[in-house]
């Protein structure tokens, strides 16, 4: 099979690379405000159980391993790589109808880079999302954080659907 024949049936989806750089710019961007803009642990109230409350986090999700010696910024940091990587080749091959889980990599992409980003230049991430309920409060996050959640929450949520190809001739 040549290459336009093969182009032509996987389609190019590292189109969808431009959600990816307008994660990355948004997620920079708002970071840059909120260092910009907040003083550090001091909350900003925006609305009923929402502040913007700029922390730094040198830890992964929900501040796992932020405590550690230092070590986790470098880890997390080739685990970002590694991930990226992956999901450039993984985008890269998939088949024309496959929108939904290019839209969803996309995402996840631009959210890791954004993060990684932080913590190669900084050697934290910046968060400044707060949400609380009375005296509980959800960890402070950031656009990045957001994007990766939604683009996980696209994959699982593309385990339950039918798949194109299969609705297309019918079959089960």
């Amino acid at each position: 099979m040549d290459a336009a024949m093969t182009q032509q049936q996987t389609g190019t989806k590292l189109k969808w690379l431009w959600l990816s750089v307008a994660v990355i710019a948004l997620d920079l961007g708002t970071k840059a405000l909120a260092t910009a803009m907040l003083t550090y642990g001091d909350p900003v109230p925006v609305m009923p159980m929402f502040n913007l409350t700029l922390l730094h986090n040198t830890g992964a999700a929900f501040s796992f391993l932020a405590g550690a010696a230092g070590w986790q910024r470098w880890f997390f940091v080739a685990l970002a790589i590694v991930v990226s990587v992956v999901l450039v080749y993984w985008l890269k091959g998939l088949k024309r109808n496959e929108t939904w889980v290019a839209v969803a990599i996309a995402l996840i992409l631009g959210g890791a880079i954004g993060n990684v980003y932080d913590r190669v230049v900084h050697g934290y991430v910046v968060d400044f999302l707060h949400f609380y309920w009375q005296d509980w409060h959800f960890p402070a996050f950031n656009l990045a954080d957001t994007a990766i959640t939604i683009g996980a929450g696209m994959m699982i949520l593309d385990i339950f659907r039918k798949p194109a190809d299969q609705a297309a001739d019918g079959s089960d």
